[in-house]
């Protein structure tokens, strides 16, 4: 599946926020399990978009850098 450039950009950002919404959800629904799914989401979240937000960085040093000439 294919998105365009500004939605594939923000993805990484709108998984953080998502687990930032879950875990302030988390704090504040007080029924059954809950709590700890909400929790658990958010952590998952977090989790994953930093994950890809740093491996889309490494891949964009790595790739600018194999172009180049090696250094002497």
């Amino acid at each position: 599946m294919w998105v365009s450039r500004p939605i594939y950009e923000s993805l990484p950002y709108l998984y953080m926020l998502a687990g930032a919404m879950s875990l302030a959800a988390s704090m504040y629904i007080n029924h059954g399990y809950w709590p700890t799914i909400c929790f658990a989401t958010g952590v998952v979240c977090l989790v994953a978009g930093l994950a890809v937000l740093l491996k889309r960085r490494d891949y964009r040093v790595t790739d600018k850098r194999v172009g180049q000439r090696p250094d002497r």
